[in-house]
């Protein structure tokens, strides 16, 4: 793939690459009204704030900006080969997308960029960066300065993150849960990393610690051979089969009501037993936006523990599919349901057995 290049500042004690995709963001008004992409290269033009930050930039724009609607596998590799072609000449990468599944690549990213000891920040808009009102400079200043930001020569920061709305949050601790508001993500069971102010406020107990030794290795064998069953009141047998019996299918993440319960009628605890039986992967993870699973706490999963569904304790939808699909291209499935149930990149506490 064929990336645009643009040097946008030269000056600075800190260089950061700017991954342009896609997204809200990069939206201006056509001639008839219409939001459009816009040449990214001259965005200091609509951001000339850029030159007074003190740090190198450079962005690189995917050739055809992607709406994250239809982001894909593909599209987490080629970010992922962007960082580590990169690595070395940059000291922090800032990764501008679509708010709609940012925190789904923001989780996957956690995984793929095993060894990761520099900040890679996602962040986007809920307005276009041509309206007047747009939240896209704030986010996009505010990311860059906390991407170069360092004590003593080490990186603040050196996970993925996003940043939205004056928070820093952990990639894979991140979720849209606004749609229309400037508010729109949101860590629930994970404190913010940092919040910005008239000072930006890094809360320092909660960032991943530097590791110097760390060597960064991208592992991009990604597995879609996923599914996700949300349960719901009056679901039936033939719409629970429908999702299971996929020959195809791995992985399942099954969303369950409140602290892991499910129903317990028959026909669904063995329709979720025959696909265990036929060596499928079943991971409970919880609807609420906060909280966790507490499979066993009551009757309604402790059946759920019986027949091998793994807790996925305190984890997001995103990050749960994300590492399935990270984990199960993976060629050595050995450790699989250890690794399902254990940290990976920070995204969840461990499960208590």
């Amino acid at each position: 793939m064929k990336y645009k290049i643009v040097n946008i500042n030269d000056t600075g004690d800190r260089s950061v690459l700017i991954i342009y995709t896609g997204g809200t963001f990069g939206m201006i008004q056509d001639a008839s009204g219409a939001l459009a992409p816009f040449n990214f290269g001259k965005v200091v033009d609509r951001v000339p704030e850029l030159r007074q930050l003190g740090i190198k930039l450079t962005v690189i724009s995917f050739p055809k900006p992607i709406d994250s609607s239809n982001i894909g596998l593909q599209d987490w590799k080629d970010m992922a080969y962007i960082i580590e072609e990169n690595y070395a000449q940059y000291d922090a990468f800032v990764i501008l997308h679509g708010t709609d599944t940012m925190a789904y690549s923001a989780s996957m990213l956690s995984y793929m960029l095993v060894g990761l000891n520099k900040p890679v920040i996602f962040t986007g808009a809920q307005m276009p960066i041509g309206s007047i009102r747009s939240d896209a400079r704030e986010n996009l200043i505010t990311a860059l300065e906390i991407a170069a930001a360092h004590n003593e020569g080490r990186p603040i920061v050196s996970e993925v993150c996003v940043y939205f709305n004056y928070m820093l949050l952990r990639g894979s601790r991140s979720q849209k849960i606004r749609s229309s508001t400037f508010a729109a993500f949101e860590s629930e069971n994970y404190p913010v990393l940092a919040e910005a102010g008239i000072e930006i406020e890094f809360n320092y107990s909660a960032l991943k610690p530097y590791d110097r030794k760390s060597k960064l290795k991208v592992s991009n064998n990604l597995s879609d051979k996923v599914t996700i069953l949300k349960i719901f009141p009056g679901i039936t047998e033939t719409a629970v089969r429908a999702i299971l019996s996929d020959e195809n299918i791995e992985g399942i993440v099954l969303e369950s009501f409140g602290s892991g319960n499910t129903m317990k009628s028959s026909w669904f605890i063995k329709c979720l037993s025959d696909s265990i039986d036929e060596g499928k992967t079943i991971l409970n993870v919880s609807q609420c936006i906060g909280g966790e699973v507490e499979q066993g706490r009551y009757e309604t999963s402790k059946k759920l523990n019986d027949i091998g569904v793994l807790s996925g304790g305190d984890i997001t939808t995103e990050a749960a599919i994300t590492k399935m699909m990270f984990l199960l291209g993976s060629k050595d499935k050995t450790a699989l349901k250890h690794q399902l149930t254990h940290s990976l990149a920070g995204e969840m506490d461990l499960v208590e057995e």
